[in-house]
């Protein structure tokens, strides 16, 4: 049987690797014109707010996850500020 544990990885992984197209588009076409400053925002706090959660429950795919996630985000949200448009 499947470790609840391990889907909780695989989930992770799979949400997190999500991210990294849109890094990479925007990141070659030098614009986020396209991306949601509201959005992005919203969802960096939310991913916070999770890692948080992880951090105190000692829930490693939660921490995993949410660290990256955070990290492609705030990315995004760097491009969204730095891109001239």
């Amino acid at each position: 049987m499947i470790s609840i544990q391990l889907i909780g990885i695989v989930a992770g992984i799979l949400t997190t690797v999500a991210f990294v197209p849109q890094v990479l588009k925007t990141w070659r076409s030098r614009s986020a014109k396209d991306l949601s400053l509201g959005m992005f925002s919203l969802f960096c706090a939310g991913v916070v707010l999770w890692l948080v959660y992880g951090m105190a429950t000692k829930d490693l795919p939660i921490i995993l996850a949410n660290s990256f996630t955070l990290m492609l985000s705030l990315t995004l949200l760097y491009f969204k500020f730095s891109f001239k448009d």
